[in-house]
């Protein structure tokens, strides 16, 4: 398998876990099963090739690992995949969907890597975990973007006005300082 059938392949996955639309008419990996971007547009095999990640040297692997599964999963259900593409690509959308809950559920040899895979492809969709986030905003990240995350107030810090659960938690301690800090 070529380093585009592994790309492919991982962005098969990607977009199972985040689907978005199709980038292009022609577009295999991104099935276009929902309006938007999704974890492809997002970056996540951008994600996944950071060094600093230590999994780009196993990405090869994880794709024909994701491709026997495929192989396997059509074979069993009678379905005829296009030999032109890699195995995981050429399964239709909800097939993707199914093969991708049976990998993640099951408590089989490989689960962990699914469930890291499925991890990162929502990590480069909900935080653009592989930019600084100041510079995803100021580059339009489709994910932040989509998910309207807030841009940071004029000090370059976030700071919201009403709490998340619609109360105060817990009240500040009396020795805080003025900048947050505890005394």
């Amino acid at each position: 398998m070529g380093a585009l059938d592994t790309v492919a392949t991982l962005e098969a996955f990607a977009d199972t876990m985040v689907p978005g639309e199709k980038r292009h008419r022609h577009d295999r990996a991104v099935a276009g099963a929902a309006p938007g971007p999704g974890a492809v547009h997002a970056g996540a095999v951008t994600l996944l090739q950071l060094p600093e990640l230590g999994v780009g040297v196993l990405l090869p692997e994880l794709a024909a690992l994701l491709n026997t599964e495929a192989t396997a999963w059509a074979l069993a259900r009678g379905h005829v995949l296009l030999p032109s593409q890699p195995p995981f690509v050429a399964l239709d959308f909800e097939d993707r969907t199914h093969l991708a809950g049976k990998l993640l559920s099951s408590a089989g040899l490989h689960q962990k890597v699914y469930v890291l895979l499925a991890l990162f492809s929502a990590a480069a969709f909900d935080t653009a975990a592989h930019l600084h986030t100041t510079d995803a905003l100021d580059k339009r990240h489709p994910g932040l973007t989509w998910l309207r995350f807030p841009a940071p107030g004029t000090d370059g810090f976030w700071r919201y006005p009403t709490y998340s659960y619609g109360k105060r938690l817990a009240h500040e301690h009396p020795h805080t300082t003025a900048g947050g800090h505890p005394a």
